[in-house]
């Protein structure tokens, strides 16, 4: 007798997620899916992404989808997103006393730029400033920013929810934080803003 499994239904998460996924991104990101953490909500999914120009990387991050169909009140919906943005910036942002004002913008203003809109919008940016001294005073040194940003996209009671703007939203932050100008997704630009790339982190988490 055939065994017939049963597949608990994902309330229409894996075909958010389809269309989210075949959102067009600007060409300097590469992203790949990896295992999503199981524990975090009823339904995850979750990528890793980097940010290449000219064959030098400039920027690194990870996105996790969440999903609840049943709603999370500390979300204020059913959808959450948690993007972990990284990259090395050059030395002179050591001093740079508005970096956590700059990095905020670059949130705000790739969600803008996607079109997506969110609220219980949060981050948390993070310079770390690297010198070296001694025996090792002839390496340069290092500014990274790391920024954990967690965002709820609005939805319209009755219809779909549209994920594919929050994706583009997190590949413009990754660029941002490259050092690259805002661009439509098919836009390839010439240098970037700022010399930045990304750090080599063993667990960016």
């Amino acid at each position: 007798m055939p065994v017939h499994r049963l597949i608990p239904p994902d309330h229409g998460f894996s075909e958010a997620i389809s269309a989210m996924t075949a959102t067009q991104l600007r060409p300097e990101v590469r992203w790949s899916e990896i295992p999503s953490p199981g524990k975090m909500a009823p339904h995850t999914w979750a990528a890793n992404a980097e940010v290449d120009l000219h064959d030098e990387e400039l920027a690194s991050g990870r996105l996790v989808v969440l999903f609840d169909p049943a709603g999370d009140d500390a979300w204020d919906g059913r959808y959450r997103f948690v993007a972990l943005v990284q990259a090395q910036l050059e030395p002179e942002f050591a001093v740079e006393a508005m970096l956590g004002d700059v990095a905020w913008s670059w949130v705000t203003e790739s969600l803008e730029l996607s079109e997506a809109s969110v609220h219980e919008l949060g981050c948390t940016a993070t310079r770390v400033v690297s010198q070296s001294y001694g025996a090792l005073a002839s390496r340069p040194s290092t500014v990274d920013i790391e920024m954990r940003v967690s965002w709820t996209p609005d939805e319209e009671p009755g219809t779909d929810v549209d994920l594919g703007p929050h994706f583009s939203a997190w590949s413009s932050m990754l660029a941002a934080a490259g050092g690259l100008p805002p661009a439509p997704p098919p836009v390839a630009p010439i240098a970037p803003a700022h010399r930045a790339r990304a750090p080599h982190a063993e667990d960016p988490r």
